[in-house]
């Protein structure tokens, strides 16, 4: 990457990538709970991707609001 970018832009990019691992954490989310019943390693499977972007959007959290999410866990 050689573009420069400036902090406004770098905000932005990083509100974006926030707002799409929080949408597709849901996604996983609902993905889950359809194969709870009739597919549990695919719903297993699901829950783990979930939890892969829950942790992306944690960070990205955390790095927009820096010492709000640090008394989660």
């Amino acid at each position: 990457m050689t573009d420069v970018v400036d902090s406004d832009e770098l905000l932005r990019r990083i509100r974006r990538a926030r707002d799409c691992a929080l949408r597709e954490e849901q996604a996983w989310q609902t993905r889950s709970e359809q194969l709870g019943a009739t597919d549990p390693q695919g719903a297993r499977d699901a829950t783990v991707r979930r939890m892969s972007y829950e942790a992306v959007r944690t960070v990205l959290d955390e790095v927009l609001a820096p010492g709000k999410h640090s008394a989660e866990g």
